[in-house]
């Protein structure tokens, strides 16, 4: 090993075991209730999944189709890599119904997700950090959802790390709280009506079509956003504690072998914070990267242009990751 390798691996040790204080802004109420209820509500809701009344195959691929719909073109591509970094360009309507979707899956609005994000790139692994999990993990993985952080409000936060969403009329509107809740029942009545629907056209009785609309709702909705929440969040715990390293970031930030599969590349989060603008994550022929391969898709469709790849990459290349 170099002199320079060996500086680099005990300075990245030394960073792995670091520990930071909570944010300094946190309100001496600390829990934020409404968030702290929601979430134990929905890993409630979620359990009814197992109970034989609302348990059904159909269920179950619902869920996992959910996780590709909502998750990775609500999460990741569209507030990740779309609005947060910019990585690529697309119609705005399209850039729209992916932002709804992202609304679904109870991540906050646009601005917001968008705003902890550009702050957390600002300040990763340090005390300001809104979710680095050298403060703990679980703090990092849900903690910091459910605590009243005063730099962290919604007019603050967005104010000051997402104006360029805000000046745009669609996203300004999404910050309406009632424009916000009736996307999500919408969401919700979809899942129950087109199961009810399903099972009344194929011959059920009426029983049976609202056993049927019971258990895609709460598979498609309570059991969905549960696995959303906990892919996402295993990002910012998971990828910042275990892993390997491509690039020295300055922070703690890791390509998690566990979290890139399961986010559909969202956890080869160390080449992300080395080079946070590009579209594509995975930077190794094994970083299989279902988002970016998404993109590609688009963008042979004529609906993604811009495309912003890390910087020893080209569009038409071929090279590196997936």
């Amino acid at each position: 090993m170099s002199v320079e390798a060996a500086v680099r691996a005990k300075a990245e040790a030394a960073l792995s075991r670091q520990r930071l204080p909570l944010p300094a802004a946190l309100s001496a109420n600390r829990i934020h209730w409404p968030a702290a209820i929601a979430l134990v509500l929905f890993h409630l809701g979620a359990t009814l999944a197992f109970w034989p009344f609302f348990f059904s195959w159909s269920g179950v691929v619902v869920a996992l189709l959910g996780l590709y719909v909502f998750g990775t073109l609500g999460i990741n591509l569209c507030y990740h890599r779309l609005l947060t970094h910019r990585g690529f360009v697309c119609p705005k309507w399209l850039e729209y119904s992916f932002a709804i979707l992202g609304m679904c899956c109870l991540q906050h609005t646009p601005a917001y997700w968008v705003a902890i994000h550009r702050r957390h790139h600002q300040f990763a692994d340090a005390q300001d950090d809104p979710h680095s999990p050298l403060a703990g993990f679980f703090w990092g993985h849900f903690g910091w959802v459910v605590a009243n952080n005063d730099d962290l409000k919604d007019s603050v936060v967005t104010q000051r790390y997402a104006k360029d969403l805000i000046r745009d009329p669609f996203y300004a509107g999404l910050e309406n709280s009632v424009a916000a809740v009736v996307i999500i029942l919408a969401s919700w009545a979809f899942f129950f009506v087109a199961g009810f629907a399903a099972s009344w056209l194929m011959g059920g009785t009426l029983d049976e079509a609202v056993q049927f609309g019971a258990s895609i709702f709460v598979w498609g909705v309570f059991v969905r956003t549960v696995l959303v929440w906990h892919i996402s969040w295993s990002v910012n715990s998971i990828a910042h504690l275990w892993g390997y390293r491509n690039y020295a970031t300055g922070e703690g930030s890791r390509n998690n072998f566990f979290v890139g599969f399961i986010s559909n590349g969202e956890g080869w989060h160390n080449n992300h914070h080395a080079h946070p603008n590009a579209a594509m994550h995975g930077h190794r022929w094994w970083e299989f990267d279902v988002t970016y391969r998404t993109i590609r898709i688009l963008a042979l469709l004529g609906l993604a242009r811009d495309i912003v790849m890390p910087p020893r990459y080209t569009a038409d290349s071929g090279e590196g990751g997936q």
